[in-house]
């Protein structure tokens, strides 16, 4: 008997379920090790580690169809290796790992604004606005409820909804290319390359190195690792490979769970408090992006 595949949307869901489980608990190992590193020391090792592994398993040079394409692959490496992490990692150092989780979980409304504009997959219902005022509620009672607590910053969560606009554009840039046929980790692995150049841009212009033997010191090298080849070349190729099984959208529409793993992973292992105003905030969060999905009047 012939063997048959499992549907490749049963895949392309199972792909993105493992991903959002593993890059939930990342914001845990990023807060732990900004105790010692700098946002772009971190992500420097971690494209570096995520762009090694890629070459090793896809060493062959990507061949454009179009050389408009090449704009985009570096335009997607840019704003989903670079921006976005920079901007999420930086956010870290201002605000609570909850806050973060909660906020980057409200993906999916700039990642359907961005491919309604450029890529006409889905109208805007009244359900969208309704879910995001209710959304964008819950994200200000987060930022108001640590007010009390100096170590948390409302410029963090600023930082934290900047990089969900980012990973919009990533998220549309990376659909556009996989509608070209492409070989998902040679796109995925010259993706790490154009991120890897912008961190070290901002590396070596903020007149940082890296601090080798920090950085090998067991309690250091273990999280990085887990960064760099797990969290980084591992999930991106398997995020890739959910956007062209199953599209943008219901993709990002994952990232619901993504804030409740964050929040038991940062009290459990990190002791951040989670407030009654907390509780409300990440609710109307949640909310918003539940009722999104209404098709109100929709046959069932």
């Amino acid at each position: 008997m012939q063997r048959t595949n499992p549907h490749p949307a049963l895949l392309g869901h199972l792909a993105v379920l493992v991903t959002i489980t593993i890059w939930a608990t990342t914001y845990v190992f990023t807060k732990t090790l900004l105790d010692h590193l700098t946002p772009s020391q971190i992500l420097v090792i971690r494209s570096l580690l995520g762009l090694a592994v890629l070459t090793l398993l896809f060493p062959k040079k990507l061949a454009y169809v179009k050389n408009i394409d090449r704009l985009f692959v570096a335009l997607a490496g840019f704003c989903g290796i670079f921006l976005y992490y920079f901007l999420e990692n930086t956010a870290l150092m201002h605000t609570s790992v909850t806050n973060v989780g909660v906020i980057v979980a409200a993906a999916p409304f700039t990642t359907l604004l961005a491919s309604r504009i450029f890529l006409r997959d889905e109208k805007l219902r009244i359900s969208y606005f309704v879910g995001l005022v209710l959304s964008m509620g819950g994200i200000i009672i987060l930022t108001v409820s640590d007010g009390g607590d100096l170590s948390v910053s409302p410029f963090g969560d600023f930082l934290a909804l900047a990089a969900i606009c980012v990973w919009a554009l990533y998220t549309t840039l990376t659909r556009i290319i996989g509608r070209r046929g492409y070989p998902n980790l040679a796109v995925t692995r010259t993706m790490f390359f154009w991120g890897l150049l912008g961190h070290t841009i901002a590396l070596v212009g903020s007149g940082q190195s890296l601090p080798i033997r920090t950085i090998c010191t067991k309690e250091i090298l273990l999280p990085l690792l887990f960064l760099g080849l797990v969290a980084s070349a591992f999930c991106f190729a398997l995020w890739n490979y959910g956007l062209r099984s199953i599209g943008p959208v219901k993709s990002s529409f994952y990232l619901y769970l993504s804030p409740i793993i964050t929040i038991v992973v940062a009290t459990t292992f990190l002791g951040e408090p989670f407030t009654v105003l907390d509780g409300v905030g990440t609710a109307l969060t949640l909310a918003g992006l539940v009722v999104s999905q209404w098709r109100f009047g929709a046959k069932k």
